[in-house]
């Protein structure tokens, strides 16, 4: 019996790294749209907003990119197993390398190469993402509380209160809106006018939040005594889910709300509605965050019993 000859090894393994290449790229072109958002939220229909298409296309890049490094470092491991293992009736000592100067400089100039390279495409994005500097149609001021939202509409001097969902595990399909998963009648509802950009003035009124539409790929702590904005412009009209990504407290799996997307009608529409109600004005910083009075009271009398 007579081992293989390193060359004939090193074809097969070159062959076998094509054919696994060629099923990859195969595979990707045949992948379902969600695949090729990386399984981020998305629709086929159109982005949910100016800036998804962005983050989605980091995102996958960023993955694309691991996969290319993992595959290369796995082949050349794989390599080395094959090429330079210990062979039958060969019991000399490898040639001992101190060290390989080129090699050095590669393992030093292409991982830094790569850094340099995601972060370019990172601060690049980000910066646009986070860029306030364009002139808002729609200004709106979210106030985070334990556990649930306000919304004060500034240009028209409406605004919307809402409280924690008390039982979020009993919650059915019938419950949701629009049928949209994440989402409940119950929960307050924050409307956007379609194609128009909204500055969101975020603060918290007593611990850390975070403010998260998941379909919009992008949240923003709430942090007290500290302002944060941002900018977006809704393009996909549709019911969405909104929900607090810091945990805050007992009941935070409670702090839901619910996100339309509308055309400029029904949101002024909804405006009325919120001004008939008299709803008027702005709600500030220093109300109480207490919520669900009867609850609260039926807990303190248990305590004191």
């Amino acid at each position: 019996m007579h081992s293989k000859s390193p060359t004939r090894t090193r074809r097969a393994i070159l062959r076998a790294t094509a054919i696994a290449g060629a099923v990859v790229v195969l595979a990707s072109g045949c992948a379902s749209d969600s695949v090729k958002r990386g399984y981020l939220p998305g629709y086929t229909d159109g982005e949910v907003t100016n800036q998804t298409e962005r983050i989605t296309n980091l995102w996958v890049g960023s993955w694309i990119a691991a996969l290319a490094v993992g595959l290369i470092t796995w082949g050349l491991m794989l390599w080395c197993v094959a090429a330079y293992r210990k062979r039958k009736d060969d019991h000399r000592l490898p040639v001992q390398t101190r060290y390989h100067m080129p090699l050095e400089i590669m393992y030093t100039a292409v991982p830094t190469i790569m850094i340099l390279v995601l972060f370019f495409y990172t601060d690049r994005d980000m910066s646009a993402i986070q860029d306030t500097s364009a002139e808002p149609d729609v200004n709106i001021q979210v106030i985070g509380k334990q556990w649930s939202w306000d919304f004060n509409y500034l240009d028209e001097d409406v605004y919307d209160s809402g409280e924690h969902l008390l039982d979020v595990g009993g919650q059915t399909k019938e419950d949701e809106v629009d049928g949209t998963p994440g989402t409940s009648q119950e929960a307050p509802t924050l409307y956007l006018p379609v194609d128009e950009t909204v500055e969101f003035t975020l603060d918290s009124r007593d611990v850390i939040h975070s403010f998260w539409i998941p379909a919009f790929l992008y949240k923003q702590d709430m942090i007290p005594g500290r302002t944060n904005t941002f900018q977006v412009t809704p393009t996909r009209e549709g019911t969405y889910a909104g929900k607090c990504a810091e945990l805050c407290g007992e009941f935070h799996s409670g702090m839901l709300f619910n996100v339309k997307v509308v055309d400029r009608a029904e949101y002024d529409a909804h405006m009325d509605d919120l001004r008939d109600a008299g709803q008027t004005g702005e709600l500030g910083l220093d109300l109480n965050r207490q919520q669900h009075p009867e609850s609260s009271s039926a807990s303190t009398e248990e305590a004191e019993g």
